[in-house]
């Protein structure tokens, strides 16, 4: 879903406390999960209005937020931020424990097409949807492979491939797979042969790495 920004009236001690405390905010003070794909894409956890300040400085033009259109208090502030350096915030609704359905795929590809560069792609934590939509733009924008492409998801972004998250690697790996064999491109595999039901069926997750990214990381 693509947003235009609007100011918003709203309490600012309020945003504040809700991002910090109970968005667990506390924790991306201390590490911000932010690294350089290219010179065009950018990932990262979910920004305070200092780090977008410090990314505008970048030359961020566009700030992708795949946690989707919310009014919570980081959503508040950071539309907030955007506004005042004159950043593009657009809300973009991802997945991080189901395989990408196909029309967020394609929604993808035309974001990638339209939107301004550079972009930081961003979530929560940084490491499950900021991961598979930077493996998407390797694999639609560069047109990659997919070992490339799944590097984005690694431990390197505290991604965990053995919990329900991992779907998201196994769906790059579904497709080297498939590459491999017929050579086909992605977006032709993505509208003819790939099966999100079918790839969730045939993955399996460890139950107490779930409860490590649930329960204790409170990922979402």
């Amino acid at each position: 879903m693509l947003r235009k920004n609007k100011k918003v009236k709203f309490n600012k001690f309020f945003a504040w406390f809700e991002m910090i405390v109970i968005d667990h905010g506390f924790l991306r003070l201390c590490y911000n999960n932010f690294h350089k794909v290219n010179n065009d894409i950018y990932r990262s956890n979910m920004p305070t209005p200092l780090r977008i300040k410090k990314y505008s400085k970048l030359g961020i033009k566009t700030i992708i937020n795949l946690r989707g259109a919310r009014k919570d208090g980081g959503w508040l502030l950071e539309n907030e931020a955007c506004i005042k350096y004159n950043i593009k915030l657009i809300d973009f609704k991802a997945r991080s424990r189901a395989a990408p359905d196909k029309e967020m795929i394609f929604n993808a590809e035309k974001l990638f097409n339209t939107i301004q560069y550079p972009a930081l792609i961003h979530c929560k934590s940084g490491a499950d949807r900021a991961g598979i939509m930077c493996a998407l733009y390797i694999l639609i924008k560069e047109k990659k492979d997919a070992i490339v492409a799944n590097k984005q998801l690694s431990w390197k972004y505290l991604h965990l491939k053995w919990a329900k998250t991992g779907i998201l690697g196994s769906f790059v790996e579904e497709y080297r797979s498939e590459n491999e064999k017929t050579n086909v491109k992605f977006m032709d595999w993505v509208r003819k042969n790939y099966d999100p039901l079918i790839l969730e069926q045939k993955y399996k997750s460890n139950w107490w790495v779930n409860k490590l990214v649930n329960n204790i990381l409170k990922r979402e």
